[in-house]
């Protein structure tokens, strides 16, 4: 087996076609086709079955690109570190977040501090996150729940109370708080299962004994905003990350601990590889500024 075979698979597995492969590899389709197919009669096995242009990865196929993400992503650690070694002056950040708040932050750090280096940011819920991770898709991830896993390592940042939030309209509004038990059996709008928020308010709900009505289960914040404002239920989100708006209200619950989080995530294998330890320093710097800082003014707390 030689190593320019895995490559040539690797790169059809990833661009989902020979012709695509062989653009983004910079070479002749016929030199990336007999690479695959020697890689293939050497084992006697099918890596892709051909469609015409396309191709389908087989089961077999799909582990061995299991494989050689890891093999190529380590490759490109020990590339990065041997041609640029602590100045940060070239490479590809990916990251990976559930949502733009908390990242954010991060990113502009990163952007003043490494003006060179492109970042990319893939936005999704955290089992998508963490398998992207594992997958070796992404170097770093901005994750607001995350389960044990010795695969991985995370590192604390910050916490915030979920609240209710109601048009204005609703009989609600006109509150400054309520209490948990208040919510049952009213119609609610959720995020989809895999969100923390809907995770960490469902487990709320269970130690209070309170069922509220699920009448819509819609993926992504802005459509659960918009789908309160109209009134189709009452939802639930992180104080951090509520959008004020005339027509919306929000309402803290008093008497739940109910709690978002966010951590930074890598692998552990990968924590010192060069870019997500640059990254994990600066979060180590945004964690002691946020420390420093006193409680925001003028805000009321809840009890």
């Amino acid at each position: 087996m030689r190593y320019s075979q895995l490559r040539s698979f690797h790169a059809v597995a990833e661009a989902g076609s020979f012709t695509a492969a062989a653009r983004a590899a910079r070479v002749s389709q016929p030199t990336i086709t007999t690479q695959v197919r020697a890689l293939e009669a050497q084992f006697g096995v099918e890596l892709f079955v051909r469609h015409g242009r396309r191709v389908i990865v087989t089961e077999t196929g799909r582990g061995l690109h299991e494989i050689t993400l890891r093999l190529f992503g380590q490759e490109e650690d020990a590339r990065s570190y041997l041609v640029d070694s602590g100045a940060l002056r070239t490479g590809h950040l990916r990251v990976g977040a559930v949502g733009p708040y908390h990242v954010t932050d991060m990113l502009a750090a990163v952007a003043a501090r490494y003006p060179q280096l492109y970042v990319s940011v893939t936005i999704g819920n955290s089992r998508e996150i963490v398998q992207s991770l594992l997958d070796y898709r992404t170097d770093v991830a901005v994750l607001a729940h995350i389960d044990p896993d010795p695969r991985l390592l995370a590192i604390p940042y910050s916490r915030h109370p979920v609240v209710v939030f109601v048009p204005a309209r609703h009989p609600l509004a006109k509150r400054r708080a309520i209490r948990i038990e208040e919510l049952d059996g009213q119609p609610m709008v959720v995020r989809e299962a895999g969100s923390t928020t809907r995770r960490a308010f469902e487990e709320a709900l269970a130690r209070a004994k309170v069922s509220p009505r699920i009448v819509m289960e819609i993926g992504g914040r802005e459509a659960i905003r918009e789908a309160v404002a109209k009134g189709i239920g009452i939802g639930v989100v992180s104080e951090a990350e509520f959008v004020p708006g005339r027509n919306l209200r929000a309402l803290p619950v008093t008497n739940a601990a109910i709690y978002t989080y966010a951590h930074v995530v890598c692998l552990k294998e990968r924590q010192n590889a060069r870019l997500v330890r640059a990254f994990r320093a600066i979060v180590d710097e945004l964690r002691a500024a946020r420390a420093e800082q006193p409680p925001a003014a003028g805000r009321r707390r809840h009890r």
